[in-house]
C-alpha cells in the first residue's frame, strides 16, 4: 500500500484503497472492520450493502445516507411519457438472433426490405459548423476524442441555427445532459442573448458537470435530476413561470430515451397545458350559440398563447438496440406495414449491425491515455458496441459483414421513420439527416423537427 493511504486490497479492482485513514489507523472507515477498533463493528447499509456503516451509528447514516429514497420533485408524474400502459401487448421471452433458423432469419429480412420499401434510406447531408466553437475546434491542446465531439456538437449549433431556433426566450431543455456540454455551447452561442434559460435532464449523478462554472446572469441553468418517462415539463417551476417556448435538444440520445423525449415535448406537456387552460363552458341558450361559434377561433388562438408549444427539437440519435417497444412512439407505423413487437424486438437487434466498425474504434480509444475528463466524455454507446458486435447474434457465416452492416442501416432507418411520421401527425415537419462524417462516429444521424408556421410560437423578449 501507498504511505499514508488505507492498506485494504480491494480486490475487484486489483489494488489498495486510495482513501485516507484517521492518524494512527491502517484503514480508512470504510475497511475499518478489517481491525477491531474498540469493539465497533461495521455492517452493511441496509439500503444500499455496497458500503458498509457502524452499527452504533446506523440509526444516524440512514437519515443522510445517498441511497435513502428522497422525496419525489413537483415535476414527477409516474410514467407520464412512458407510453404503451397495455401489457398484454408486450410479448414474452423472445429468442436471440443466434437461435433463429436460416428461413426464420430471411423471412425477418424479406419483412425489413418490404415495410422499408418507398422509405428515404438515403439521408441528405447537412454538416454544418458554428462560430461558437471555432476557437475550441482550433486549439491543439484538444485530443482527438475531444475534438470529435467538437465537431458533432459544432454541426447540431450549425442545424439549429439554421432552423432559427438559437434565438432570445427560449428555453433549451438538453434530455440526457450528462456532464451538459451540449447546452454549454448553446450558451455560448447566446452570449448576447437575452432571457434564455437551460434545463438539463439526467436521471444519474454526474461529474465534471460544466453548466456550474457559468458565470452570465443572463442565462439560467438548471438540473433535473428525474428519468425522462416520469417528467412533466408543465410542472417545472421555471417554466410554470415564464412561459418560454421550449427547445429539445440531445446529443447521442440512446434508444428509447429518445422516444421518451419525444413524447415528453410534443405529448404530454402540450396535453398538460391544454388541461390546464380548459374551463367547463357554462350552459348556454340557443340565441347564444351563433355567438360562441364566432369566438372560437379568437379562444383558440388565446389559449395557443397561453401554452407555448415546443418551438423546435433537434436530437442526435444512437442506440437502436437499446429501444422498447413499449416506449417506442412508431408502434402505429409498424402496425399500418404490418409489423409487430416481435418483428420490432429482432430489427432493433439487427439495428447494432449498422456499427460493426465501432469495435475497432472503441478498443484503439481505450488503448490511448486520455485525461480523466475527456475519460468521462467519452459516449455511453461507444463502450456497448463491442459487447453488441462480440455476441452471438453478428450470425458469422451466414451473411457477410456488409450485408449485416446494410440490414443494419435499414433497420435503424425504419425505427427513425416511425419517429418522423409520429411528429408530422402532431404537426411537425420532421427530417433525418447526416449531420457529421462516418469517420467522427457511427452514430451521425441527427432528427430535427419544427411546428408548421401556424403553430411557431413568438420569441418572448
Amino acid at each position: 500500500p501507498v504511505p499514508g493511504r488505507c492498506a485494504y486490497f480491494v480486490e475487484r479492482k486489483k489494488r489498495f484503497c486510495k482513501m485516507i485513514p484517521a492518524p494512527g489507523r491502517r484503514f480508512c472507515g470504510e475497511h475499518g472492520q478489517q481491525e477491531e477498533e474498540n469493539g465497533r463493528k461495521r455492517i452493511p447499509c441496509p439500503l444500499d450493502p455496497k458500503h458498509t456503516v457502524y452499527e452504533d451509528q446506523l440509526q444516524k447514516h440512514l437519515k443522510k445516507c445517498n441511497s435513502r429514497e428522497k422525496p419525489k420533485p413537483v415535476y414527477f408524474v409516474q410514467g407520464i411519457n412512458a407510453g404503451l400502459k397495455d401489457v398484454a401487448e408486450i410479448p414474452g421471452k423472445r429468442v436471440p438472433l443466434s437461435s433463429l433458423s436460416k428461413e426464420e432469419l430471411e423471412n425477418l429480412i424479406t419483412k425489413l426490405k418490404k415495410a422499408s420499401n418507398g422509405l428515404e434510406v438515403h439521408l441528405k447531408e447537412q454538416i454544418l459548423s458554428h462560430q461558437a466553437l471555432q476557437e475550441a475546434l482550433n486549439d491543439p491542446k484538444n485530443g482527438e476524442s475531444a475534438f470529435k465531439h467538437l465537431k458533432q456538437q459544432a454541426s447540431i449549433l450549425g442545424n439549429m441555427e439554421k432552423l432559427h431556433l438559437l434565438g432570445p426566450g427560449r428555453c433549451f431543455i438538453e434530455f440526457g445532459a450528462g456532464r451538459g456540454k451540449l447546452s454549454h455551447w448553446v450558451d455560448v452561442a447566446l452570449q448576447n442573448v437575452e432571457n434564455v434559460q437551460f434545463l438539463l435532464v439526467e436521471r444519474a449523478t454526474t461529474r465534471f458537470k460544466v453548466d456550474g462554472k457559468h458565470q452570465r446572469r443572463d442565462s439560467i441553468f438548471e438540473r433535473l435530476q428525474v428519468d425522462i418517462q416520469h417528467l412533466c415539463l408543465n410542472k417545472v417551476p421555471i417554466l410554470e413561470k415564464k412561459k418560454l417556448p421550449v427547445v429539445g435538444i440531445g446529443k447521442h440520445l440512446c434508444g428509447a430515451a429518445t422516444d421518451l423525449a419525444l413524447r415528453c415535448l410534443v405529448e404530454s406537456y402540450t396535453t398538460c397545458c391544454d388541461a390546464e387552460n380548459e374551463e367547463p363552458a357554462p350552459k348556454r341558450s340557443r340565441t347564444d350559440q351563433t355567438e360562441v361559434a364566432s369566438n372560437n377561433s379568437a379562444d383558440n388562438e388565446s389559449s395557443q398563447a397561453d401554452c407555448k408549444p415546443v418551438a423546435g427539437i433537434v436530437i442526435a440519435l444512437c442506440c437502436h438496440h437499446k429501444c422498447d417497444w413499449a416506449h417506442y412512439v412508431g408502434r402505429e407505423f409498424f402496425k399500418s406495414v404490418g409489423l409487430g413487437p416481435v418483428e420490432f424486438h429482432y430489427f432493433q437487434r439487427m439495428s447494432s449491425w449498422a456499427t460493426c466498425g465501432m469495435r475497432e474504434t472503441t478498443n484503439k480509444a481505450s488503448a490511448s491515455e486520455e485525461s480523466e475528463e475527456q475519460t468521462n466524455d467519452t459516449e455511453e454507446h461507444e463502450q456497448t458496441f463491442s459487447k453488441i458486435e462480440s455476441g452471438p447474434d453478428t450470425l458469422q457465416g451466414i451473411l457477410t459483414v456488409e450485408e449485416r452492416k446494410e440490414i443494419g442501416c435499414l433497420c435503424k432507418r425504419l425505427i427513425d421513420h416511425g419517429r418522423i411520421e409520429y411528429l408530422q401527425q402532431r404537426g411537425y415537419k420532421a427530417v433525418l439527416q447526416y449531420y457529421i462524417e462516418s469517420a467522427v462516429s457511427l452514430e451521425n444521424v441527427l432528427l430535427t423537427a419544427v411546428p408548421s408556421p401556424s403553430l411557431v410560437p413568438e420569441p418572448t423578449t
